[in-house]
């Protein structure tokens, strides 16, 4: 299912709202950094939980040219995962997907390197998307 690209005020910068990211789907994202950011975000949500917060730091938070990811429930954020490579460049067309299983989210980057984050809210659908910071979208799609 393909969605337009709905956009907000001024935070989150983009939000995907009812589309839903089920056990045995994947989302397809692709979008380009800005230059010069420090970060952007992915948020996959379900009410003021975040199931998969997914942070990619270019120089951000003492941190450079990392993804970390974390889960946000109930006020309070989560252990970080740090795994994978980090294909991301300035203003350099991007391409992961994220598949949903009833343990975890598996994220795996261009480079075909793998970022497993255990599904802690644990559950079997997720139905909102928002994006933050310097990134422009160019394409969301889940199969």
């Amino acid at each position: 299912m393909w969605a337009p690209l709905l956009t907000s005020g001024s935070e989150p910068d983009m939000i995907v709202k009812n589309m839903s990211l089920k056990v045995g789907h994947t989302v397809t994202i692709s979008g380009v950094p800005k230059a010069g950011a420090e970060c952007f975000a992915l948020n996959i949500s379900s009410g003021a939980d975040h199931a998969l917060h997914m942070n990619v730091r270019f120089t951000a938070h003492g941190d450079e040219r990392v993804v970390v990811c974390n889960s946000y429930q109930a006020g309070v954020w989560g252990a970080e995962v740090r795994q994978g490579g980090f294909p991301f460049n300035y203003d350099e067309l991007f391409k992961f997907t994220i598949s949903l299983t009833p343990e975890e989210f598996l994220v795996v980057l261009s480079d075909a390197s793998e970022i497993h984050f255990p599904n802690r809210l644990g559950a079997s659908k997720y139905m909102d998307f928002s994006f933050n910071g310097g990134v422009l979208v160019r394409g969301f799609e889940i199969n």
